[in-house]
């Protein structure tokens, strides 16, 4: 008993270190130093990345994968899900209404950091033993970095960490949430949820990254439109607060202590908290600088790496920019935000979403919440599958042969991901996540003199067609 609680401490204490002001620091300022040196052109092309991540604009398709959309739509399904909802909530309670405005803040900045490390992740992947495309910031690193031996390193330290983050983040921490949300809501014992998720997951991941894309193209707009709507009703009974929420999140960012007494309640936060929470949690919402959606982009059907990136990068937006943003508002508008529970303590994660629906949609706000959450996450489980199969697949240098053994061994961790309690699995699934930057940043950093080059002269290219 000693010792587990000696651990959980160990791992609360290594994780506040990973994401502490130097990690944080580093993805705002890598996405700050892109954003610039692109001369903006991830805002002043996101109408242009729409269009070609929704059909308004079609590329060529001639290499072996799947197509631009399902690949949007995979990469989507690993960053779409409860971050975007309990994240925000926690989020809010730790960092004030503030932390909202400073998830957009990074979010925009994150879009050059997508672009430039998704059009890497496509324009230098190779193929593994059985001839596939295979792509991510680790083969980025092998074939791109100045220096071949530190690529390979860089390369394999990254595969390390997205393997781990795959089994906890990418999939435990999310199987949990699918039982918890399910037991709540209707009562349904972990062990048939669990059972069911394992039974579902092998079913898919045992298709690969055909199958998961096929499956992701119908879930995800159907979960996020489902989601939207949900949300805006919320907005929508509340909407004579909305004005107060908007004003409160502005002012919150730079002067939490200002908003005090009203929609938001008793606020002791600092600005620093804020930006803390709101960078962090923006991070690990649409996980702009991590890389492994960069795995997911490298399998498109597509030679047009630049193109492909805009379209990437649109997941940032539409994760964070969008989702995010809504959430946060009918959280806000609600007024839960700040609310106490019995015992005095505040409303936060899944009791502060249920509080939120609750308040419009009475008592099928947490039937409602439950499902979105069991989607979602579900979503980011076979998402996650294909990620992690990847990394794994690199770590045994390219050969395919054993990939069926992580197939079974992800599929039945789900399984306990739904019985088990997971706070130091979660804690130690976060590290993972955020020493996944460390490499690919560093990788990203040293080309980005050339990558920036590129799509500079992609947009004078694109911009000659259209005269």
């Amino acid at each position: 008993m000693a010792q587990g609680v000696f651990m959980e401490k160990w791992l609360e204490q290594a994780d506040d270190l990973v994401w502490g002001p130097w990690l944080l620091a580093l993805l705002l300022g890598t996405g700050c130093f892109l954003m610039v040196r692109l001369r903006f052109l991830p805002l002043k092309n996101l109408k242009y990345a729409l269009k070609c991540a929704f059909g308004g604009d079609k590329g060529e398709n001639r290499s072996g994968g799947i197509s631009s959309f399902a690949a949007l739509t995979t990469e989507l399904a690993t960053t779409l899900g409860i971050g975007n909802i309990i994240g925000v909530a926690t989020a809010m309670v730790l960092g004030g209404p503030g932390a909202l405005f400073w998830m957009v803040v990074t979010s925009i900045v994150g879009m050059a950091t997508k672009l430039v490390e998704s059009m890497l992740a496509v324009k230098y992947r190779g193929k593994n033993s059985a001839g596939q495309i295979a792509g991510g910031p680790m083969y980025t690193c092998l074939h791109a970095f100045p220096c071949k031996k530190a690529g390979m390193l860089l390369g394999l330290v990254f595969a390390l960490f997205a393997v781990m983050a795959s089994f906890g983040m990418g999939n435990m921490t999310q199987s949990n949430s699918i039982a918890d949300a399910l037991w709540v809501a209707f009562r349904i014992p972990r062990a048939k949820t669990g059972l069911c998720v394992t039974i579902l997951t092998i079913l898919v991941v045992l298709g690969g990254i055909g199958v998961i894309g096929k499956v992701t193209q119908v879930l995800v707009p159907f979960m996020g439109i489902f989601y939207m709507l949900g949300t805006l009703a919320v907005i929508v009974v509340h909407w004579r607060s909305l004005p107060e929420a908007v004003g409160s999140i502005l002012t919150a960012a730079f002067c939490p202590r200002a908003v005090s007494g009203g929609i938001f309640g008793s606020i002791t936060v600092s600005a620093f908290q804020s930006l803390r929470w709101g960078v962090s949690r923006g991070i690990f919402s649409n996980e702009a600088g991590l890389g492994a959606s960069g795995i997911t982009t490298a399998a498109a059907d597509t030679e047009d790496y630049v193109r492909q990136g805009y379209i990437s990068m649109t997941g940032v937006f539409l994760d964070t920019v969008i989702v995010c943003t809504v959430t946060g508002l009918a959280f806000g508008v609600s007024g839960v935000v700040g609310a106490t529970d019995a015992a005095g303590e505040p409303l936060t994660g899944t009791a502060l979403t249920l509080a939120a629906f609750g308040t419009a949609l009475g008592k099928w706000g947490g039937a409602f919440v439950s499902v979105c959450i069991a989607l979602f996450a579900f979503a980011t489980v076979i998402g996650w599958a294909y990620q992690g199969e990847r990394a794994f697949e690199f770590l045994m240098g390219g050969k395919t042969k054993y990939n069926l053994w992580y197939r079974f061994a992800y599929g039945l961790t789900a399984f306990l991901g739904c019985v088990c309690p997971l706070e130091a699995v979660w804690t130690f699934s976060d590290i993972c996540n955020g020493l996944m930057a460390v490499p690919n940043l560093i990788c990203v950093l040293a080309l980005s003199g050339k990558a920036c080059r590129e799509i500079r002269e992609y947009e004078k290219k694109r911009r000659r067609k259209q005269l």
